[in-house]
């Protein structure tokens, strides 16, 4: 027997009936008076208020006379905020995908505008005591999986086994020109100048030790589709990488890019394979490719 969404959010539900017709917004004041107008916009926001087996966010929906209207302490399953969605939450962690343009954690300049501000808000209008924990970074203009703990020890647990953690990160490239080699991996030593710019090194003793593994999914005169797995994570490391090889990431002017023929930079984190931190239980998450990815080799 399929499930109703009722069921689906939880069983702790609060289901208020209306008596007369009125805005949803004037009916869920009048029936929770010890909430603001912020509060409950902010239960409407993240789809929490259920008519008719749908989530409503319109405050100035009209709730008909008979009609239940149900309150739920959890969200909908998938989530859109701003930017983040959501693909898998637990007791201990939460999956997302990050959009092009966002920054993954605040900056002196923007604290706000951030997938962890926006996680951050989200669990905290669940419950006041959730906390939200940064266990690896995108770049501002990579789009693609993110993970992040809710407790400080699955963070702890993730961050000091990673590389035995994580079986397998898959990144998406698009890159300028036409990559002849089918596969190869890159190795080199990564390392940062004054102006915050990565570069690589062969000499040890002066960065930290990159591999970065990929193959041509696509190719034509003007540009490669890659799939690139990186067994180390360092800071900017496949746009160097790319930059070494002669064949730059679109839109990337920072390591060496000419072109821009997505409008954005021609990154995503395509997939993530991991051993939960607590259940221990492995899990594989995909992104698909981004359309405008493959729309150049139309």
């Amino acid at each position: 027997m399929k499930e109703s969404l009722e069921e689906k959010m939880g069983k702790n539900n609060t289901i208020f009936k209306a008596d007369k017709e009125m805005k949803l917004m004037d009916f869920l004041m009048e029936k929770m008076p010890e909430n603001s107008r912020s509060s409950i916009k902010s239960m409407l926001k993240y789809k929490r208020v259920i008519i008719g087996d749908k989530p409503v966010s319109q405050f100035d929906y009209v709730v008909k006379k008979g009609q239940d209207v149900i309150l739920s302490k959890n969200s909908v399953e998938t989530h859109d905020l701003k930017g983040v969605t959501i693909i898998f939450e637990d007791a201990d962690i939460l999956v997302v995908e990050k959009e092009n343009g966002l920054l993954s954690v605040g900056t002196a300049k923007e604290k706000e505008k951030t997938a962890y501000n926006i996680l951050k808000n989200y669990l905290k209008d669940k419950d006041e005591k959730n906390k939200i924990f940064v266990v690896h970074r995108l770049d501002r203009d990579t789009s693609g999986i993110m993970m992040f703990a809710k407790s400080a020890k699955a963070q702890d647990i993730l961050q000091t086994n990673w590389n035995e953690m994580v079986k397998e990160r898959t990144y998406i490239a698009l890159v300028e020109g036409k990559v002849e080699k089918d596969s190869d991996t890159i190795e080199s030593y990564l390392s940062e100048n004054k102006a915050f710019v990565t570069y690589s090194t062969n000499n040890k003793e002066e960065g930290k030790k990159a591999i970065t593994k990929y193959k041509v999914l696509k190719r034509n005169k003007n540009y490669s589709l890659l799939e690139v797995n990186i067994d180390t994570g360092r800071k900017n490391q496949i746009r160097v990488h790319m930059q070494d090889i002669g064949h730059s990431v679109v839109g990337d002017k920072k390591y060496g890019a000419s072109k821009t023929p997505i409008k954005r930079l021609g990154l995503h984190a395509h997939s993530i394979a991991f051993t939960h931190p607590i259940t221990k239980k492995m899990y594989s998450f995909t992104s698909k490719i981004p359309n405008n990815f493959l729309s150049v080799f139309k």
